[in-house]
């Protein structure tokens, strides 16, 4: 009897096939893993933003403005890209007034495909939406 060395067809194809479902199932969840990650990038960029126009709302004693208050101006004129540049965050006209604001983090590149959390809000009364985007 004569030893054979290597492996069969049908043994590669069994491994091929226990990677590919593997795979299968791995993938979506590490794009959903990161997709959920990349979802602190438009949350801090809101609440820096909340932050600031609060400072500027105790210096200035208005949100909206855009003369003494650099954030109020860069939000209503091009918008505040986020640190990692997933998100800009806007408070377009009628959102920033006198005595409120909301601020709107709209996704960028990859976040555009996020299907729940393309688009955040945060109120000057402290009302994040979707409620789903600021769970952890």
């Amino acid at each position: 009897m004569r030893k054979t060395k290597g492996f069969t067809l049908i043994e590669l194809m069994i491994v091929v096939a226990i990677i590919g479902i593997i795979a299968a199932i791995a993938y979506p969840s590490y794009v959903n893993s990161m997709r959920k990650g990349r979802r602190a990038d438009g949350q801090a960029a809101l609440t820096d933003a909340a932050q600031s126009l609060e400072r500027c709302f105790t210096s200035y004693g208005r949100y909206n403005d855009t003369t003494d208050c650099a954030m109020a101006a860069t939000l209503t004129a091009s918008g505040l890209e986020s640190q990692q540049k997933f998100y800009l965050v806007i408070a377009a006209a009628p959102n920033l007034s006198t005595t409120a604001y909301t601020l709107t983090a709209t996704g960028q590149g990859v976040q555009t495909k996020d299907p729940d959390c393309s688009t955040m809000t945060l109120s000057s009364t402290g009302a994040k939406t979707p409620s789903g985007c600021w769970s952890n």
